[in-house]
């Protein structure tokens, strides 16, 4: 089976923005202050139990979500 990494980062980058609005609305409406590691937990409590993680590298999921949510809070991920 061929991994399509081009669709699993979209899916990831579609869930982040979802997770990080959830979370900034609930940052709204109840007045408590979120982190990014919220978001990420968020994301990660989110997916499938047989969602791909890294294999090989450093980088962890958490990692890639982390700078995903970073770059969604910046605008970097909507620039150029």
């Amino acid at each position: 089976m061929t991994m399509d990494f081009s669709l699993l980062a979209r899916d990831l980058i579609t869930r982040t923005e979802a997770a990080v609005e959830s979370v900034a609305r609930l940052a709204v409406d109840t007045g408590v202050t979120f982190t990014v590691g919220d978001i990420v937990d968020a994301v990660e409590r989110a997916l499938p139990a047989d969602y791909p993680s890294p294999t090989t590298g450093e980088v962890t999921r958490r990692d890639t979500i982390e700078q995903t949510a970073l770059a969604i809070l910046s605008g970097e991920m909507y620039e150029g």
